[in-house]
C-alpha cells in the first residue's frame, strides 16, 4: 500500500514538502495500514557564501516520532540547521510501531539583496592643515539597521567618522540583510588661522632661593577655546604653571581651531624669609608611667600656612603630636614661605593613680540551693573615676559588673579604670534560706526516714542516695511521694518497719510542698 501526497507552499522563501508514505508491514489488521504515517516537510534557504539552510519535519499517524537526515541516526527532533546549499536531503520519520515515511527537499541559496539598492550619501567637514580634524557624517537609505565602514575597515553603528586628515575616502553602507551601497568623499584642507593672531601675556612669582616654587599665570586673546603649554610640553586647560625653578621660560597658548601664540618670561629668585622670626611655643600633656600616651602641642607665629615636624621627622599640617613616651623633644614649625623656628620641652612620666581613689560596693544575691546553675549574684559599682571595668578571683577584666551564677562563697571583686588604676574588696555569697514547707519536710525526714536501711543518719546510702543532703531530698521528691505517700505500684512502701506508715497528717506535709513546686526555697 503506497501513496503519494505533495503539498507545495512559496512564502518568504520556504517550501513545504509532504511526500511518499510506506507502512513496512502490509497485512490485514496492520496499524501502519489503518493510521498511515505522513511526513510534513519545509525548508530555509541558505544565504549566499554560508552553510546555514534549515530543514524541518513534523509528522502525523501514530506517535513517537523520530527523525533522521540522509541516513543519519535517528533523532526525536525534525529540526536539522547549518546546512550546506545546493544539495538534495532526505528526510525519514518513523513512528513506535516501525511504520516509516520519507520527504525530499532541495536547499539552494536566497539572495536578500537581488531586489534591493542602497543609496549613500555624504556631508563633509575639511581638515585643518597638517591636522587630523576633519569629519563625514553618511546617510543610507534601501533598508534599515545600518552599519558603516571607512576605507575598508570594520564595520561601526555611528554613521559619522571623525579624526581625518586630507584625502580620498570610501564610506560603505551595510543594511542588516548584508546589501551594500558606497560612496567616495574627499576631505580637503582649511587654514582656521588666516587672519588670527593670538596675543598672550604672562604674571609671575618667582621661587625662593634654592627652591622650585615659582609660578606663572598666563592670559590669552585673539580667539576661543585655549590650552596652554610651557617650554613645548604638553597642552593644559589651566593657563597656570606651578613648581617651578629660577630661570626662563616659553609659554605657548593654542586655541580651539589650531591657532598659536607665545611669550617668554624669567623667574627670577628670593629669599622670602629675611627680616622674619618664627616663634614657636609648645604645651604638653606628660604621658604615664610606662606608657606612651604623652602629647604635645605646638603655637607658631610670625608666618602663615604652618606645618610642623617632631624630631626631625616628616612635616605635617597637624600642631599636635600624640603616643608619646617620656622625654625630651624638638619641635620645628615651617611657614609657608619655608621659614622655620624650633622649641623643645622635656615630657615627664607621672602616676595616673596619684589622686585617685576608687571605692567599691557590692549588692550580693544568694545562691539558692539545690538549683543548677548556681542562682548567687554580685552586683560592683564603683565611684572615684571612670571608664570602669570589672573582674572577679583575679580573672579577666570585662564591661559588665554583674558576676551571676555564683555558688555560695567568698570572692574577690576587682575593679579597673580608664588610667589602669585598680581596687579589689571581698563579697560573700551566702545560701538563702530554705523555705517553710521544706523546713517540715526537712523535719519529717530526719525524723521519721532514718534507721537500718533508710536514706538518712551518718551518711547512709541506701539505694545510691542518701537524706543528709538536703538536695536530694528536692531531687528525688517523686521517690518521696511514690514510697511515702501514694504508695505506688512497685514501689516499697516507706518507712521500713519497724518505722510506722506516714500518717495522713504526715502524708500531707509532703503533698503540700509537692504541690507548691518541691523545692528548696517553697
Amino acid at each position: 500500500m503506497k501513496k503519494l501526497l505533495v503539498l507545495l507552499s512559496f512564502a518568504a522563501g520556504i517550501i513545504f514538502f509532504q511526500s511518499l508514505n510506506s507502512c513496512r508491514h502490509e497485512f490485514s489488521g496492520d496499524r501502519c495500514a489503518m493510521d498511515p504515517i505522513r511526513i510534513t516537510v519545509s525548508q530555509t534557504d541558505a544565504s549566499p557564501n554560508q552553510n546555514n539552510g534549515e530543514i524541518s519535519a513534523i509528522a502525523t499517524g501514530g506517535a513517537g516520532f523520530q527523525f533522521s537526515l540522509n541516513g543519519g541516526a535517528f533523532q526525536d527532533s525534525g529540526h536539522f540547521v547549518e546546512l550546506a546549499p545546493f544539495q538534495n536531503y532526505n528526510v525519514v520519520v518513523r513512528n513506535s510501531w516501525g511504520c516509516t515515511d520519507t520527504g525530499r527537499v532541495s536547499i539552494n541559496v536566497f539572495d536578500p539583496c537581488s531586489t534591493t539598492t542602497i543609496v549613500v550619501t555624504a556631508t563633509k567637514v575639511d581638515a585643518s592643515p597638517n591636522q587630523s580634524n576633519g569629519s563625514i557624517t553618511v546617510t543610507a537609505t534601501g533598508g534599515t539597521g545600518f552599519t558603516y565602514s571607512i576605507n575598508g575597515g570594520a564595520f561601526q553603528s555611528s554613521n559619522v567618522f571623525t579624526g581625518l586628515a586630507a584625502g580620498s575616502y570610501t564610506v560603505t553602507a551595510k543594511n542588516s540583510n548584508g546589501c551594500i551601497g558606497a560612496v567616495q568623499v574627499t576631505i580637503g584642507t582649511n587654514d582656521p588661522c588666516a587672519g588670527v593672531t593670538v596675543v598672550v601675556t604672562a604674571t609671575k612669582v618667582d621661587p625662593t632661593n634654592g627652591q622650585s616654587n615659582g609660578s606663572i599665570t598666563a592670559t590669552a586673546t585673539g580667539a576661543t577655546g585655549f590650552t596652554y603649554s610651557l617650554n613645548g610640553g604638553a597642552f593644559q586647560t589651566s593657563n597656570v604653571f606651578t613648581g617651578l625653578a629660577a630661570g626662563n621660560y616659553t609659554v605657548t597658548a593654542k586655541s580651539s581651531a589650531g591657532c598659536l601664540g607665545s611669550t617668554t618670561i624669567s623667574l627670577g629668585s628670593t629669599n622670602p624669609c629675611n627680616g622674619v622670626t618664627i616663634t614657636v611655643t609648645l604645651t604638653k600633656v606628660d604621658p604615664t608611667t610606662g606608657q606612651s600616651n604623652g602629647s604635645i602641642t605646638a603655637t607658631a607665629t610670625g608666618g602663615t600656612g604652618f606645618t610642623y615636624c617632631l624630631n626631625g621627622g616628616a612635616y605635617q599640617s597637624s600642631n599636635v603630636f600624640t603616643g608619646l613616651a617620656a622625654g625630651t623633644y624638638t619641635v620645628t614649625a615651617k611657614s609657608s614661605a619655608g621659614c622655620l623656628g624650633t622649641a623643645s620641652i622635656t615630657l615627664t612620666a607621672v602616676s595616673p593613680c596619684t589622686n585617685i581613689n576608687i571605692v567599691i560596693s557590692t549588692a550580693i544575691v544568694n545562691n539558692t540551693p539545690c538549683v543548677t546553675p548556681a542562682t548567687g549574684k554580685i552586683t560592683v559599682t564603683a565611684t572615684g573615676s571612670t571608664g570602669f571595668t570589672y573582674n572577679l578571683n583575679g580573672g579577666a577584666y570585662q564591661a559588665s559588673n554583674v558576676f551571676s551564677a555564683l555558688a555560695a562563697g567568698t570572692y574577690t571583686v576587682g575593679v579597673k579604670d580608664a588610667n589602669g588604676c585598680t581596687r579589689t574588696a571581698s563579697a560573700v555569697v551566702g545560701t538563702a534560706p530554705s523555705g517553710p514547707l521544706f523546713a517540715q519536710m526537712r523535719n519529717l525526714i530526719s525524723t521519721r526516714c532514718n534507721g537500718s536501711g533508710c536514706h538518712i543518719g551518718n551518711g547512709q546510702n541506701a539505694a545510691g542516695y542518701n537524706f543528709d543532703n538536703d538536695c536530694n531530698i528536692v531531687t528525688k521528691w517523686s521517690q518521696i511521694n511514690n514510697t511515702c505517700v501514694i504508695y505506688a505500684q512497685g514501689w516499697v512502701k516507706m518507712p521500713k518497719n519497724p518505722q510506722p506508715l506516714f500518717t495522713a497528717a504526715e502524708k500531707q506535709i509532703v503533698t503540700n510542698w509537692i504541690n507548691a513546686g518541691h523545692r528548696y526555697t517553697d
